[in-house]
């Protein structure tokens, strides 16, 4: 458990400096903007003045934030994959973005390019995939580039045209999601003829993120473009990385603990217990010394006796925790249930707390004069 949590600590989430990045959402109702591609326009013009606020270095539209725990999955078919009659391809996470997102968010652009305003108002037919759907589907982030997807058997074919760094939406312990990304604005997408999201994410990278001042100031650049606009959901992306990431750590961090005193215990019950064992021998160590034995020789017999011991202990141990540390496999991240590392580590210290305790009292026992030894007894 503690390997897991150093594993999910190391873990990069697939954006960058999230403390510097304000989210936020706005929603335009249909009284304000009947027309989906005035609603668009709207938030464009809301992108446009917080773009102009001081301290903003870049910003842009994203319909589902990584790691907030919303998603809208479906399948994808690819126009050079061969689906048999009833078969449904896996399914990947979708997303709805306007140009210039990735760079806001640190996302690496891995090949081909970003999207830009014509894509959207165009209403091209053009997507973007993360690079472990585009290494899935054909091996490397290049030979994406030109491919066709689409979301369903009747929609139009969408040409890749970028590629992406993967991005952790499901959690720090969870494998990335496959994503597409497909153009805020869209024409023919899921039986829609003209497609827009009238409740996106405001993705804003500047110095003053959560910051009172600049979310007054983000404020009034929305409501100076429409005073109706409600805002909500204002976090910065920090925020949400820390909070997916205490889910996961506390049940971590409270099983890494028991487990850390369940060690603990066993170290000085192993201790305490042999070396008990040991001092209740001190007649015996007495006339081994009168009948001529070294005192090297009496504390190797010891300390073989505690090796011997503790060598079936730890077979016996080892044989358990084989079996039972697979009940526990989905917990782990990056870790394996007979991670090697863990097992002789354990082993090791509990092999050296017998060793230690075989040692010392036979050390101890084996100096005293034979003659009080047998006295005392």
């Amino acid at each position: 458990m503690i390997r897991t949590f150093q594993a999910l600590k190391n873990v990069a989430p697939g954006f960058t400096r999230p403390e510097d990045v304000l989210t936020l959402r706005a929603y335009i109702p249909e009284t304000e903007a009947p027309e989906p591609e005035r609603a668009a326009r709207l938030q464009q013009e809301m992108l446009d003045k917080i773009k102009a606020a001081a301290g903003v270095r870049s910003a842009a539209l994203l319909s589902t934030i990584p790691l907030d725990g919303q998603g809208w999955t479906d399948p994808i078919y690819a126009a050079d994959r061969f689906y048999a009659e009833g078969k449904i391809p896996p399914l990947r996470r979708f997303k709805f973005v306007s140009p210039a997102l990735f760079q806001t968010m640190g996302i690496p652009l891995v090949a081909g390019r970003d999207f830009d305003w014509t894509d959207a108002y165009e209403k091209r037919t053009v997507a973007i995939v993360a690079e472990n759907m585009a290494r899935e589907l054909w091996g490397s982030p290049a030979a994406a580039l030109g491919k066709r997807i689409r979301e369903n058997l009747t929609g139009p074919w969408r040409e890749v045209v970028g590629v992406v760094g993967d991005v952790h939406d499901d959690g720090l312990n969870k494998k990335a999601a496959p994503v597409v990304y497909w153009p805020w604005l869209m024409k023919d997408f899921e039986g829609a003829h003209n497609r827009v999201d009238r409740y996106e994410a405001f993705i804003i990278r500047s110095s003053r993120a959560g910051s009172d001042s600049f979310l007054k100031d983000v404020q009034k650049a929305v409501w100076s473009v429409n005073a109706n606009i409600p805002i909500a959901e204002v976090r910065t992306l920090e925020e949400i990385y820390r909070k997916s990431l205490a889910r996961t750590s506390f049940a971590l961090v409270m099983l890494a603990i028991s487990g850390s005193m369940a060690l603990l215990l066993g170290v000085v019950g192993i201790y305490g217990v042999i070396s008990y064992s040991v001092s209740q021998r001190t007649r015996e160590i007495g006339i081994r010394m009168a009948l001529g034995a070294r005192q090297q020789e009496l504390t190797h017999m010891f300390v073989r006796h505690g090796l011997l011991l503790a060598g079936i202990g730890v077979a016996c141990g080892l044989s358990a925790a084989f079996a039972l540390t697979r009940l526990m496999s989905s917990l782990l991240f990056d870790v394996s249930s007979v991670d090697p590392a863990s097992y002789s580590t354990v082993a090791a210290g509990l092999t050296g707390a017998a060793v230690l305790a075989s040692y010392v009292p036979a050390r101890r026992a084996s100096g005293v004069d034979p003659v009080e030894a047998l006295r005392a007894e």
